[in-house]
């Protein structure tokens, strides 16, 4: 697992002002042209304290940091503290090293028309920024199979703009930027690397790798005699990073940093990012947040209040406790990075502004979010 640094801050928080008494600045999370722009890419960084082994969709985003399933088929996380059953230990499973540090996923991939409950399952992820349409792209990662899996090819890569979420364990026919034609031939537990290049057509943000295509267009061989009937890879350290030349990022009319800045007005701030019912700050919400700290630091005379907003659902004390732990979150992000604690302040209005409905997902979605207010200019 990798170390993680805790940096010690004293704070008073009182009426939703912030005082700082000592704290050490971080650096902010701001990618270069060039960086990977996939969170936690070897699987390392764990959610929580794995109970077992993945027995459902869900249980793969409740353990591993930032990655989910795409459907609600199962895929497997390995690291310490991990137990595979025995029934599927004595076939191979958990029996590999990771390629680097000591976490991997593993993944079914082909056994469909064989009858392998759930023959297709994908691992998913938000990037640390959006694709920029027309920038070349580089993407990777390392795979491997079980011992007595068949090793097949059409392992691939997906990027969407949308996330993808399935409520099924269902093959997802779509059309992967990066795929692997070939065999994937990898004996004796050696790791392989799958690389290419694509031209990204759109603003994607997420990631999604598996198989997508159907068994009938899969290759597959059976390299040994007692080869199971499907086929089962690992994966790890994904990659995915921008190939020179750079494409210049398009600012759009509506982008945080052409707001003007006027007393008493309200801007919201886009693709804030909280993993599910807590307030830890996901990597996409940096992109928006350095912008906020660049606006911050360019006019020292503007002091803030930032305010959260959930939807609905969930008890309303609770909705407004949550909303101000992640305005706090976002207060903190800004102090780290050097702004001084007496222009912001935080507050949490949890459900009672909405500004959509909330009958909807997509209207649920719209209320979940952070705004700032400017108390001075």
């Amino acid at each position: 697992m990798s170390l993680v640094f805790h940096r010690t801050f004293h704070l008073f928080w009182a009426t939703g002002f912030l005082v700082c008494l000592r704290c050490c600045p971080l650096s902010a999370q701001t990618l270069k042209d060039g960086d990977n722009i996939v969170p936690n890419p070897g699987f390392e960084r764990f959610v929580s304290p794995p109970v077992g082994w993945s027995y459902k969709g869900a249980y793969f985003a409740q353990v591993v940091k930032y990655w989910f399933s795409a459907t609600t088929a199962s895929p497997d996380v390995y690291g310490p503290g991990v137990k595979v059953p025995q029934d599927w230990a004595d076939k191979g499973f958990g029996e590999q090293a990771a390629h680097q540090g000591r976490c991997m996923a593993g993944l079914t991939l082909y056994g469909c028309t064989n009858g392998k409950p759930h023959c297709r399952e994908y691992v998913e992820i938000q990037l640390a920024e959006p694709l920029v349409p027309g920038q070349t792209y580089h993407v990777e990662f390392w795979v491997t199979h079980l011992k007595r899996s068949l090793q097949i090819n059409k392992l691939g890569a997906y990027f969407s703009e949308k996330r993808i979420q399935r409520q099924s364990d269902e093959l997802l026919a779509l059309a992967p930027q990066f795929v692997a034609g070939k065999l994937v031939v990898a004996p004796g537990g050696r790791w392989v690397k799958l690389s290419g290049q694509f031209q990204a057509a759109n603003e994607a943000e997420y990631l999604t790798l598996g198989n997508f295509s159907e068994d009938s267009a899969t290759q597959t061989s059976a390299y040994r005699a007692d080869c199971f009937n499907y086929a089962y890879y690992y994966i790890d350290d994904v990659l995915v990073k921008k190939v020179p030349p750079f494409a210049a990022v398009p600012i759009k009319s509506d982008d945080l940093t052409r707001q003007p800045l006027e007393e008493g007005k309200a801007i919201q701030l886009k693709d804030i990012y909280f993993e599910f019912d807590k307030h830890e700050l996901m990597p996409r919400s940096y992109v928006e947040l350095n912008k906020l700290l660049r606006i911050l630091r360019e006019n020292p005379g503007v002091h803030i209040q930032i305010v959260g907003h959930t939807d609905n659902i969930g008890k309303p004390d609770y909705n407004k406790y949550l909303s101000r732990k992640r305005a706090k979150s976002v207060a903190l992000f800004l102090m780290e990075n050097g702004i001084s604690a007496r222009r912001l302040r935080y507050h949490g209005e949890g459900e009672s502004r909405p500004v959509a409905t909330n009958d909807s997902e997509e209207g649920r979605f719209k209320n979940r979010r952070v705004e700032f207010v400017i108390l001075k200019r």
